[in-house]
């Protein structure tokens, strides 16, 4: 599937993506990532092989991710897909220094690991009509 441009503009910016998949036993297991697009419409994350998150996407790789835009948390994104690829080394990298330098300003320090690729077959985007209020300081 094409990615909505709202949901693509979301995942394109400095945002967190939660991250949901399936436990051994079958309940839910949700972490924060940095995701991005690759490859057109796919989307991708970095971990470490040994992560929990890894070891369910080995077993089950279905995922649902969510992402909630830093500067407006009315704007919002949400996927469905499934594990489609895995890159290691200077391949995935590439991608998560992307990623990194998206949200830090800098490289990726931590030189291993590897890259979930994902192929999206359901995705939405939604901007409500809130204002955002600021706690006064």
């Amino acid at each position: 599937m094409s990615l909505p441009d709202g949901l693509r503009a979301l995942l394109e910016r400095p945002n967190f993506v939660h991250v949901a998949t399936l436990l051994p036993d079958g309940s839910p297991h949700c972490v924060a990532v940095w995701a991005g697009v690759v490859d057109g419409d796919r989307v991708a994350f970095f971990t470490q092989p040994g992560s929990r998150k890894a070891r369910n996407l080995a077993a089950d790789g279905r995922v649902a991710m969510s992402v909630v835009d830093h500067e407006e948390p009315y704007r919002t994104g949400w996927l469905r897909g499934r594990l489609v690829e895995m890159r290691e080394g200077d391949a995935a990298l590439e991608v998560m220094d992307v990623l990194s330098v998206r949200h830090t300003g800098e490289p990726f320090p931590v030189r291993h690991g590897e890259l979930f690729v994902f192929e999206v077959d359901r995705g939405g985007y939604a901007e409500l009509p809130f204002t955002r209020v600021t706690p006064a300081s």
